[in-house]
């Protein structure tokens, strides 16, 4: 006999077991910034905008543009000695400085002074080389006549010459800023105290006497 084969019942699935696809969140894009503009007046405090700022590099350039006034007178550094004093708390130093200014037209000078540094000693030194200015009188850039000074240990003696300065040490410096172009110089007691050596000459210049006709 033949098998019958009964219709099976047609299973239908309710709405709500179907699953709900949702979609995915939307990103959104950022925009580019806009490239920022170096404005030429920016210069704030420790910038380096080139501005009117305190810390920009452009405010040096008032800086450069003044010069200070040059000096009528040359000066030469002879001796710069640090020096101590001995006090109840230690020792205290300082610096001593022997300076020799001229303006090359015959009037020279010699100072000496001491500071707690080498600037303000010299500067000190200075100001005191200003206050001993004397003129040196010349005849044709050298000395009308042979002339000796001593100055505790040191004895200079200078003679008239040409053809240039023919001494050494400070004698020569001596004479150079005095605006002496012919002269020869000679120790003839040597000393290694630089500024007795220059007092001498100076004081060696001071006995020359010129006979005004």
């Amino acid at each position: 006999m033949d098998e019958i084969i009964e219709p099976q019942p047609e299973v239908v699935i309710p709405p709500e077991a179907t699953p709900e696809v949702v979609p995915a969140p939307t990103v959104p894009v950022a925009e580019p910034l806009a490239p920022r503009s170096h404005s030429p007046q920016r210069g704030g405090f420790g910038g380096r905008g080139r501005g009117q700022g305190m810390g920009g590099r452009g405010g040096r350039g008032g800086r450069r543009g003044s010069e200070r006034p040059k000096s009528e007178f040359d000066q030469k550094v002879l001796e710069i000695a640090r020096v101590s004093r001995v006090t109840k708390g230690g020792k205290r130093f300082s610096f001593r400085a022997t300076i020799v200014i001229g303006d090359g037209k015959g009037r020279v000078g010699v100072g000496m002074a001491k500071g707690k540094d080498v600037a303000q000693s010299v500067q000190k030194a200075v100001n005191q080389a200003k206050k001993n200015l004397f003129m040196v009188p010349l005849k044709n850039g050298t000395i009308p006549y042979q002339v000796e000074a001593k100055y505790n240990s040191a004895v200079v003696m200078l003679k008239p010459g040409r053809g240039g300065v023919k001494a050494g040490g400070p004698v020569r410096v001596v004479a150079k800023l005095a605006g002496v172009t012919g002269l020869t110089g000679k120790l003839i007691e040597r000393t290694n105290n630089k500024l007795n050596i220059a007092q001498a000459t100076i004081k060696a210049f001071k006995k020359i006497r010129v006979k005004h006709q």
